[in-house]
């Protein structure tokens, strides 16, 4: 059921869909990024009906749209905590992905709860480890990146990294495969939170690593956390390859996709 539903928005997509946001702009973005020939479409390629496709940080539920646009007939199960998001995620996620499951939840690496910084205006960004200054940096960076001036980048960054603390229901990828899983294969693990990746695969039982075929995630590269990261792919039998996009050069965003060896 939405909680919200007066306060959402909504962006018509190019191929005519219209997708409940709570902001357009980084709804249109966000699509944008689907669109193009990245780690996540080349992930979303060797998908096969009937898979598993494993959306943790799954924000509105674009990427589970692209993956069931690419792939038809496999069960998306997407997991995201903030309420107003969550809202949105519900709503596109029946409109245009009719064989999901949505959890309100935060992935992590022990269930429990927490304090989730929620960003209004960049939901995106929100997470268990938002950074305002490193958000705000990297913002930056990226508008640079894409040919913005000084003066425009501080008219979108204004106020745009204002947090809201809400607490928050964390599990572990497990607790949801044991929840809600079938037997069938994780095609795709995609992962999505914002500093907190290593707790999501920390959160892996290793009974579960095994059904486990490919991985795709944004990874903030903090403290030696892309290495770590992989390295834990790699103890697991996949073989990572890492990539920055060219507008997010200068970031510590990286993006990882890793399939079994």
């Amino acid at each position: 059921m939405l909680t919200n539903p007066q306060k959402l928005q909504q962006l018509k997509l190019e191929d005519g869909r219209t997708v409940a946001c709570t902001s357009p702009a980084e709804a249109r973005m966000l699509w944008g990024e689907m669109s193009t020939d990245g780690f996540y479409r080349r992930a979303a390629a060797h998908l096969r009906p009937g898979d598993i496709a494993l959306d943790i940080g799954a924000n509105i539920g674009l990427s589970a749209m692209m993956f069931a646009d690419v792939c038809p007939g496999i069960q998306v199960i997407a997991a995201e905590p903030a309420p107003m998001t969550f809202d949105c995620l519900e709503h596109n996620l029946i409109a245009h992905v009719p064989n999901s499951i949505r959890c309100r939840v935060a992935a992590g690496a022990a269930p429990g709860s927490a304090s989730f910084t929620w960003y209004p205006r960049a939901s995106a960004n929100s997470g268990l480890y938002a950074d305002r200054e490193a958000d705000d940096e990297a913002t930056e960076i990226y508008l640079r990146n894409s040919g913005l001036n000084d003066e425009a980048i501080a008219l979108i960054t204004a106020d745009l990294h204002d947090g809201e603390q809400i607490d928050v229901e964390v599990t572990t990828v497990s607790a949801l495969l044991d929840q809600h899983g079938s037997d069938a294969e994780i095609g795709l693990l995609k992962i999505d939170v914002e500093r907190a990746e290593l707790d999501v695969v920390r959160g892996i039982a290793e009974a579960d690593w095994p059904r486990i075929r490919a991985v795709v995630a944004e990874v903030h590269d903090q403290d030696n956390r892309l290495t770590q990261f992989c390295d834990v792919l790699r103890l697991h039998g996949f073989s990572p390859q890492t990539r920055q996009d060219p507008s997010l050069s200068g970031t510590e965003l990286h993006e990882v996709y890793a399939v079994r060896s």
